[in-house]
């Protein structure tokens, strides 16, 4: 199967479980449930959700409780764009092709759909019926995974240096502190859950959290990249916003050619790392080769 095809796949069965596992809109308080359906149900690609499918699968296992782990970081990813694209973050009008969720519903709403996904997500990873017959031990190592991906010391880290550097001058290793934080530590969370939810020894984790952390690169690199050469409706939200936020992006020390060099040099290093898990690991390789060639 190719990569676009596998992709398609397990997006179709990411969205059917969203679909039976969100509020529905008819459920009170009809506006929140609303407004949480509106963003997560906008059409995304779901590539966190399917790296911890893919990783699981090469690891050699489909667990119990496999959807529920991956779709929980498809609800945290949904919660963190809603709130990036307030008014008091990045001010966006547009995402996914649609206006953002506070043009819609205003920003109080926007705020309280984004804390329902979040805490939905821990729900997910803790419901007896969707988690059943996942050792207990397990259940918890990935709770505390999804906690620390996307807390204080993960990807809102990682959102408030990026608040912190607009409009500043920074170096090369700030930003990278960056986006090893905002976007890194949640596709590494999402790689590391599905290799523990399929049970890898420590070698696997260690060799598959590196293979994370060289794609959660290389996929903040191409963001970059595209934010600049990207056209609204490839993109589905206005180009060259980080410019026009005094953002720094890879692109800025790089220039454009520089920047995809390098996010493929990231690409390379990642799919090395995959050598020990034989053709299991064949998705998680072009996922990888994906995310920098991908237009949006």
């Amino acid at each position: 199967m190719n990569i676009k095809d596998y992709l398609e796949l397990k997006r179709l069965e990411v969205d059917h479980f969203l679909d039976h596992v969100a509020p529905a809109a008819a459920v009170h308080p009809l506006t929140l449930h609303e407004s949480m359906r509106y963003s997560l149900m906008a059409g995304g690609k779901r590539i966190r959700p399917i790296l911890a499918i893919a990783t699981a699968e090469a690891v050699g296992s489909s667990p119990p409780g496999l959807m529920a782990v991956a779709c929980s970081l498809e609800l945290i990813h949904t919660y963190s764009l809603i709130h990036d694209d307030l008014p008091a973050m990045d001010n966006d009008d547009f995402r996914r092709g649609k206006p953002t969720n506070h043009k819609v519903y205003g920003d109080a709403m926007a705020i309280l759909a984004g804390d329902a996904l979040l805490t939905l997500a821990f729900d997910l990873c803790s419901r007896p019926d969707l988690m059943k017959r996942c050792p207990p031990e397990r259940q918890v190592r990935l709770i505390q995974e999804l906690a620390h991906g996307s807390g204080n010391l993960g990807m809102v880290a990682g959102q408030v240096l990026d608040i912190e550097a607009e409009h500043r001058d920074i170096d090369l290793p700030t930003l990278q502190n960056i986006h090893k934080h905002k976007t890194g530590m949640l596709i590494r969370a999402a790689v590391r859950m599905g290799a523990i939810a399929a049970g890898a020894t420590d070698r696997q984790l260690d060799d598959v959290t590196g293979y994370a952390e060289d794609i959660g690169l290389a996929f903040q690199i191409a963001d970059d990249v595209l934010n600049v050469t990207g056209t609204r409706e490839e993109l589905g939200k206005n180009p060259n916003t980080d410019a026009e936020r005094g953002k720094k992006t890879y692109p800025a020390f790089y220039g454009v050619e520089g920047a995809k060099r390098l996010a493929d040099e990231c690409v390379t290093r990642a799919i090395d790392r995959l050598h020990a898990f034989g053709t299991s690991a064949d998705a998680l390789r072009d996922i990888a080769r994906y995310i920098t060639s991908r237009k949006n």
